[in-house]
């Protein structure tokens, strides 16, 4: 684990893998995930990239920060890249940490943006209207009542039961790798670091997820790519398979990949780090 401090004085931790001296890629995990739980090891040591796993604030070994927010994630990023000594990197996002790494896109902040599994604009209409009662329901919360909502997750989430709740969530395909005796044990030590602190930091990242974004994804001008397994059975990622949100973004490459669900991150790593 590595520590950054910010110039407001908050520690940002990361985790790494890939090549020491490649280039930098910022991987924005999971909904609550931290620490390192690595995809295409061997070809990012390939392709001389240096994948660097950001602990998003409140989560894992990065400190709380209540006004958490859009705009002060890309400050940080945007702090933790020039100690690196650059000011844009590619930036990949997993799940709910895609909607992350495509604010990063609409800051200016990253050269490219991969979307993998990701949540799309929920709130949006064209999307909005593809979800389930209790899916919709819960989206209108965040917008009503975002305080509420957030002191209601927070004081009754956990890594259990978030790791309950992807299983029973998930399609036949991704319960045979997230069930792997390889597989299983390091995803729930990601979660169980992402939950260290409590419950606030995925708290919030849920409520800034789910309520309508404050940055406009046509705004993003880097080149976006868009990864989705058609056998991808989660309600609350992409529920078409990131196809509205590609036609809302120029240029932006959809690969729809039959018969695999949300763990393509796993499984298509190497296509996944060699289109960047």
């Amino acid at each position: 684990m590595f520590e950054f401090k910010t110039t407001t004085g908050r520690k940002l931790a990361w985790s790494e893998w890939g090549a020491r001296d490649g280039r930098v890629v910022v991987f924005c995990p999971g909904a609550g995930m931290a620490g390192a739980l690595p995809f295409g090891s061997d070809a990012a040591e390939r392709l001389s990239l240096r994948i660097i796993s950001v602990d998003r604030p409140g989560l894992g070994g990065s400190d709380e920060h209540r006004e958490k927010n859009f705009e002060s994630w890309a400050k940080d990023i945007a702090e933790l890249l020039k100690s690196f000594g650059c000011d844009t990197a590619p930036v990949i996002g997993f799940s709910q940490g895609a909607v992350f790494a495509l604010a990063l896109g609409a800051h200016g902040i990253a050269s490219s943006v991969t979307a993998v599994s990701g949540t799309d604009e929920l709130a949006y209409p064209e999307v909005k209207a593809l979800l389930s009662e209790q899916i919709s329901g819960f989206v209108q919360y965040a917008e009503n009542d975002p305080a509420g909502l957030e002191r209601e997750i927070a004081g009754s989430a956990s890594a259990e039961w978030l790791w309950q709740m992807i299983e029973t969530m998930s399609g036949n395909k991704d319960r045979e790798i997230y069930a792997r005796d390889d597989f299983a044990p390091a995803y729930r030590e990601a979660l169980a670091q992402g939950f260290r602190q409590g419950a606030a930091g995925y708290a919030r990242d849920t409520v800034l997820a789910s309520a309508a974004w404050p940055f406009r994804v046509e705004d993003i001008n880097c080149p976006v790519y868009l990864w989705y397994g058609l056998e991808d059975m989660s309600p609350v990622h992409s529920p078409d398979h990131g196809a509205i949100l590609a036609s809302r973004i120029t240029g932006a490459k959809l690969m729809q990949i039959e018969g695999h669900g949300s763990a393509i991150l796993w499984t298509h790593a190497t296509e996944i780090l060699t289109a960047i």
